[in-house]
């Protein structure tokens, strides 16, 4: 006989509501457009509403408590941060105050036109196929293997893969390839522009960019960085300067332009970004203007999305069938779901952009030198949502400053004690260790330990090994690699 036993287990669930909002919450503008236009492809419950009525006040967040969710405006062109708004939900006074008086939150209830830059990053494979495409000599069938060869790149456009995936990708594609035509291509994108991309190698990026800059240096000094990169590239990249110059029989004058035009070619030619959009528009605008900073939500255009009126008197009808009626119950569960979900978005973000303003007001009046230590948990707690809540929320954010654009997580960052107990952004101390490096003589390099010592002169208490890890995330190499001749 089966045995029977009663057990207990606490499990975590998410409602429809809660994984819909979730979602939302992650994507940038341009992604949760498109969200939105296949949402309401998708639910015949849902209309968009292409144009703002004349006369509709902008909405401005209130008091403690979240409004109720509108399917009829869901969406507001302009949103304002209130300075009273922003006493009642936090606790305390805001920190923006003491900065003199100088920052505030606009409490201007008025629409205003604002401008949003949108900054453009062209699609670094679409650039090289379309420059292939416009050679005489180049047809279609040419264009599609460059395209799976360019689709094969890693992150710094390095082709790693061997040529017999290129062509088995090929041929799932119907296109009968082998290994020498696909060779062919792959090297008729080493010298588009920039040159270099898809090589296997390092060496190999150099030699096809000493190539193609050929006519702008100096022939004998070309001559021995060919030798360089072709017979001793390690002791290049080791910086063995002693054994270049016995191997290559050559004095120091003529090592040293050799290496100034291996240096002047780039080793990482291109921008390798995230491909999925082609524009970045910041989902805030922060102005400062007569002492007042003031924060405005961008949602892009007046798009809204509201529960369609007809299908609602539908619904009230005796006459309609009851599968029919099951139908549109659920879809009009799931439009209330994603209309609500719409409006959790941008209350969440205005949350976390409030917080920002209160603990990074000095960074958004006199610049990123006086960036603050934050973390993601100082602001969960301000703003009583979860940790989670606030990555999703800033990951893909951005934000239009008077210093430029960024990201909102660029706002959150470590920090170290000064010797006057004052914390100190780790940005901030990166980029004093950079200017450091950079002032540094070209043949005596600054060691980890002499950088930490620099800066504990400068008040900033930190461990050799702190500057070596700052160093590597930063990609500066150890000393023994920045000499130069001398």
């Amino acid at each position: 006989m089966a045995e029977i036993r009663l057990q207990h287990r606490q499990t975590t669930q998410l409602s429809a509501q809660q994984v819909i909002s979730s979602q939302l919450l992650q994507l940038p503008l341009a992604q949760l457009e498109q969200r939105i236009y296949d949402e309401v492809q998708e639910n015949p419950m849902l209309e968009i509403i292409e144009e703002r009525q004349p006369g509709d006040a902008p909405y401005v967040s209130d008091s403690g408590s979240r409004p109720e969710p509108n399917t009829q405006e869901m969406f507001d062109s302009v949103t304002r941060f209130d300075r009273a708004s922003m006493k009642d939900r936090t606790d305390g006074a805001p920190r923006v105050s003491e900065y003199d008086g100088r920052t505030s939150f606009s409490s201007s209830g008025g629409s205003e036109e604002r401008f949003f830059q949108a900054v453009q990053h062209d699609s670094f494979h679409e650039r090289l196929l379309r420059e292939l495409s416009l050679h005489e000599d180049i047809d279609r069938r040419e264009v599609l293997i460059a395209a799976e060869i360019l689709g094969n790149l890693d992150s710094d456009g390095y082709l790693t893969e061997e040529l017999s995936v290129i062509v088995e990708g090929l041929e799932h594609s119907g296109i009968e390839v082998d290994e020498d035509e696909v060779r062919a291509i792959q090297r008729r994108i080493w010298y588009l522009d920039p040159p270099g991309v898809a090589v296997a190698t390092l060496r190999d990026r150099l030699l096809v960019q000493l190539s193609v800059t050929a006519s702008n240096h100096d022939q004998g000094a070309l001559r021995n960085a060919r030798r360089i990169l072709d017979e001793a590239f390690d002791d290049f990249l080791n910086k063995r300067f002693d054994r270049l110059l016995k191997k290559l029989s050559i004095d120091r004058s003529q090592l040293e332009r050799a290496i100034g035009v291996i240096t002047s070619l780039d080793p990482h030619p291109g921008i390798f970004v995230d491909e999925g959009g082609h524009y970045i528009s910041p989902d805030f605008i922060v102005t400062y203007e007569n002492g007042e900073l003031t924060a405005v939500l961008n949602d892009r255009s007046s798009l809204s999305v509201k529960v369609s009126d007809s299908y609602r008197e539908a619904l009230a009808s005796r006459k309609l069938a009851k599968e029919d009626k099951q139908f549109m119950r659920q879809k009009l569960q799931r439009a209330n779901e994603f209309a609500t979900a719409l409006q959790i978005r941008r209350q969440t973000m205005l949350k976390v952009m409030e917080a920002l303003l209160e603990n990074q007001g000095r960074f958004f009046i006199d610049g990123p030198q006086h960036l603050q230590p934050l973390i993601m948990k100082t602001v969960a707690e301000r703003t009583g949502l979860d940790i989670s809540t606030i990555s999703r929320a800033v990951n893909g954010k951005y934000v239009q400053t008077r210093y430029g654009v960024f990201e909102l997580k660029y706002f959150f960052s470590g920090s170290l004690a000064t010797d006057d107990g004052e914390e100190l952004s780790s940005r901030i101390i990166k980029q004093q260790l950079r200017e450091l490096i950079e002032a540094e003589a070209s043949g005596e390099p600054l060691s980890d330990d002499r950088l930490a010592e620099l800066l504990s002169d400068k008040g900033v208490r930190i461990a050799r090994r702190t500057v070596a890890k700052y160093r590597e995330q930063m990609q500066i190499p150890v000393a023994r690699l920045r000499k130069k001749i001398v």
